[in-house]
């Protein structure tokens, strides 16, 4: 009987979580479809809950203006909640936001930082743009740019 109990209570913690998981899919399906409008419905709903690849998905959909006007500053915000949840694809494109100056101000040190963090967490693309980034800083501004990237890691949930 015990063992029921305890499978009964396992399978209510996770059959939220297999929800969320399944309304992600449907998003990400959505969007390969090209159907936009339902993709952000099921990225919104997600992005609000704290899920944070659907919020990463959210920002490149505002960055792109797909399934709503495009809109650089919105493509940052959703980035930035995924990004300091250690989400490193969201870390990476706040990186390229900052060191192209979309939607926000063109920050080289903040972008190494961002990029810095993804690479980090192996994400590949995030090394070659971080590297990109460093070549355009002086001496004094990378120094800044790996304080700042210690700094944002320590207080990133993401940081393994």
């Amino acid at each position: 009987m015990r063992g029921h109990v305890v499978v009964l209570v396992v399978g209510l913690i996770l059959l939220p979580m297999k929800g969320l998981a399944d309304d992600f899919e449907d998003g990400v399906a959505a969007f390969y479809r090209g159907n936009y409008e339902r993709a952000y419905v099921e990225f919104r709903l997600l992005a609000e809950q704290g899920h944070a690849p659907a919020q990463y998905w959210l920002g490149v959909m505002c960055a792109d203006g797909q399934g709503m006007p495009q809109d650089d500053a919105e493509a940052v915000k959703w980035y930035r909640r995924a990004a300091e949840q250690g989400y490193a694809p969201a870390q990476s494109a706040l990186g390229v936001r900052y060191a192209t100056g979309q939607g926000v101000p063109q920050d080289y040190v903040t972008a190494y930082a961002w990029t810095n963090i993804a690479a980090a967490h192996d994400d590949t693309n995030a090394r070659k743009v971080r590297d990109w980034i460093r070549d355009q800083m002086n001496p004094a501004q990378l120094v800044e740019g790996q304080k700042l990237s210690r700094e944002i890691f320590a207080q990133t949930v993401g940081d393994e």
